[in-house]
């Protein structure tokens, strides 16, 4: 307890302080986004930071936690660069280890699902479960509702979904047959 007193009274103004390190009220609605990303936002890249160099790194691999709603490019055993995601409902997203395909391509829509995407990268099945950014209609817009959920939720029908600038990253330097872990 921290004592305050500011009035002349007979009894001292008594105020909670909550040590920095003590776990966080679930009421709260104070920001808790690591400083080292940005506040989750699908139109941006979710780090403050500069995209990996790929080609100065040697043990390229990418860990999916389905837990955590993240994806973590990795070089070994270091983090290079931590991406929003959004993984299947239902446990949907396929877990074990996959490695890239060669199937990609800049858009598709699923009619049957009612939803495409942008920069998307197949993991397993030949373009079944994929990377790829939040959803889109037939005509390229993307889904709002379903595109704030990013980082919070699984919402995806199985797929790995990813802001827009971290997709199209992805799309453009993530090479067929890198390591994919997701659990």
């Amino acid at each position: 307890m921290h004592l305050l007193n500011r009035r002349r009274t007979k009894k001292p103004v008594r105020r909670q302080v909550r040590h920095p390190a003590a776990k966080k009220d679930s009421s709260s609605t104070e920001d808790t986004t690591p400083s080292y990303m940005n506040k989750v936002n699908w139109r941006k890249s979710s780090e403050n930071k500069a995209y990996p160099d790929l080609n100065k790194l040697s043990n390229v691999w990418i860990h999916v936690s389905i837990k955590n709603q993240r994806v973590y490019i990795k070089n070994g055993n270091k983090t290079v660069y931590t991406m929003y995601a959004s993984t299947g409902i239902h446990n949907s997203t396929p877990r074990g280890t996959f490695h890239i395909q060669s199937e990609r391509g800049n858009f598709f829509y699923n009619q049957s699902s009612g939803e495409g995407a942008r920069y998307w990268v197949s993991f397993k099945d030949h373009g079944v479960y994929l990377f790829h950014t939040v959803p889109t209609d037939q005509y390229g817009k993307y889904n709002v509702k379903e595109a704030d959920q990013l980082g919070k939720t699984a919402k995806s029908h199985g797929c790995v979904r990813l802001s827009i600038p971290d997709a199209k990253w992805f799309y453009n330097h993530i090479k067929e047959g890198t390591k994919v872990v997701i659990n």
